[in-house]
């Protein structure tokens, strides 16, 4: 929590002062008391009180005045909200081993499923956009809120050679800077913050990066050199490293192969079988992972196809939730003026009078401890 008014904590001396004027007009009333015959008549007239009774209207004003004082230096608080002003490009590896077959029915397949799964089901006002990246990386639908344009999108999704994780960051960030003025392009120079996104005191940006991919950079920018540039704009990157680390057969249908790719005969039912395993099939774990601790996110593992949808599934409670300043000063006014009503009402209502008891002799004997009176 953080003060926009911090010199108005001055108020809390209002307190320490109203205990020196009781303490100073109690002694007065010592010095003026007048002495009476007897005592007793003085505590018969006093309402009774006990020491807790005293304490517990001081105790309440106390509170009831630093909250006061709080709320006149107009508090803030960071909390999560939903911000409709968020943006989500979502980055989907269609390289070649896409097609390895350890995830049924390929993991091309099953990623389509998932992202479609997770476009149709996204609720608010965020926007989402789609790249796609295999040796290179292109913008396939800018940000939007057509779940249909997406979904069309995602459907026509085809393999091609290499992997280039690096430029699917940096196309990413192109991405979001069409659309947010506060995010340079990549050809920008920003100011260093030292590596981390966040740093310097600043919030994220609003628009968040989620990297799909089941290997390992093989073209393009580093993946780090990526981060760093996402870093710098305080843009967070979500990375989900997607199969097993068991190299299968690949198979794809034929309407998820490019023109550019070479494949021979593979397994029956219309599918083509890609050779070579091997190192294109191995996910680069540690990168993904550096990549999302670099821009404050998180790496995701999902080696099934249920295991990728969960993933997706959750992902915007962390997307589009954002951390932002909210005043609550109007909490504490309303904590401080219902303490000090309480503090004045007890006060009140324990010091009012009450009848005087009836004397030891019973009713029928006067009050001046004559003989009974006779009826």
């Amino acid at each position: 929590m953080s003060l926009t008014w911090p010199w108005a904590l001055t108020i809390l001396l209002a307190f320490p002062l109203l205990l020196a004027y009781r303490w100073w007009s109690r002694r007065r009333r010592r010095k003026v008391a007048v002495t009476l015959s007897s005592v007793a008549l003085v505590r018969a007239a006093l309402p009774g009180r006990s020491s807790w009774r005293r304490r517990v209207p001081l105790g309440l004003l106390a509170a009831g005045i630093l909250f006061a004082g709080t709320a006149a230096a107009r508090p803030q608080a960071s909390v999560l909200v939903p911000d409709d002003a968020a943006t989500i490009l979502l980055a989907i590896d269609v390289s070649g081993s896409m097609c390895s077959t350890d995830v049924d029915p390929n993991r091309l397949t099953a990623a389509q499923t998932a992202a479609k799964e997770f476009i149709a089901e996204h609720e608010g006002g965020a926007k989402i956009g789609l790249v796609a990246f295999s040796g290179t990386a292109g913008l396939l639908v800018p940000p939007t809120t057509e779940k249909d344009k997406l979904a069309k999108a995602i459907d026509g999704l085809r393999t091609s050679r290499g992997t280039a994780i690096g430029l699917a960051i940096l196309a990413s960030i192109d991405a979001i800077a069409e659309i947010n003025p506060d995010v340079p392009p990549t050809g920008v120079e920003v100011p260093d913050n030292g590596g981390t996104a966040g740093a310097g005191g600043g919030d994220y940006e609003p628009d968040t990066i989620v990297i799909l991919t089941d290997g390992r950079n093989t073209d393009g920018v580093d993946p780090i050199t990526a981060a760093e540039q996402a870093a710098a704009r305080r843009l967070r990157v979500f990375t989900i490293g997607f199969g097993t680390d068991q190299p299968s057969p690949m198979v794809c249908s034929s309407n998820q192969i490019s023109g550019n790719q070479s494949f021979r005969g593979g397994p029956g039912g219309g599918g083509f079988g890609f050779g070579g395993r091997g190192r294109f099939q191995d996910m680069d774990e540690p990168t993904l992972t550096k990549v999302a601790e670099m821009t404050g996110a998180k790496y995701f593992k999902a080696d099934n196809a249920k295991a990728l949808g969960d993933v997706l599934h959750d992902l915007p409670s962390q997307v589009t939730l954002q951390h932002r300043k909210t005043e609550i000063s109007v909490w504490f006014a309303l904590g401080g003026a219902l303490l000090v009503l309480a503090a004045v009402a007890l006060a009140q209502w324990w010091s009012r009078p009450r009848p005087a008891a009836a004397p030891a002799g019973g009713p029928e004997r006067a009050s001046t401890g004559g003989p009974p009176i006779r009826r």
